[in-house]
């Protein structure tokens, strides 16, 4: 029985997070909580099945994401970023 109980949890802790955006499929394949800033997280997405290159930097609190060595862009309604900050204020 624990068994049982121990490989269903596995199967759930593994999987990806999607949502629907603007006929879209964006999936949260990698997610890590910065430990400083509480309001940033480090993701990696998938658009429609695409992986993105790099980690991404969604900083929640500005509404702002963050390429590897760019400059903070504002979040675009309905974006990735709005998946990955809306997922973490419903709960």
């Amino acid at each position: 029985m624990l068994l049982i109980f121990w490989l269903g949890f596995a199967t759930r802790a593994n999987a990806a997070m999607c949502g629907d955006r603007n006929g879209q499929q964006v999936c949260i394949l990698k997610l890590k909580r910065s430990a400083k800033n509480y309001w940033e997280y480090r993701a990696k997405v998938s658009i429609n099945g695409q992986k993105q290159t790099d980690k991404e930097i969604y900083n929640c609190r500005d509404r702002t994401l963050t390429r590897k060595g760019k400059y903070p862009i504002p979040f675009q309604a309905n974006s990735p970023g709005e998946l990955v900050c809306n997922l973490f204020q419903k709960y």
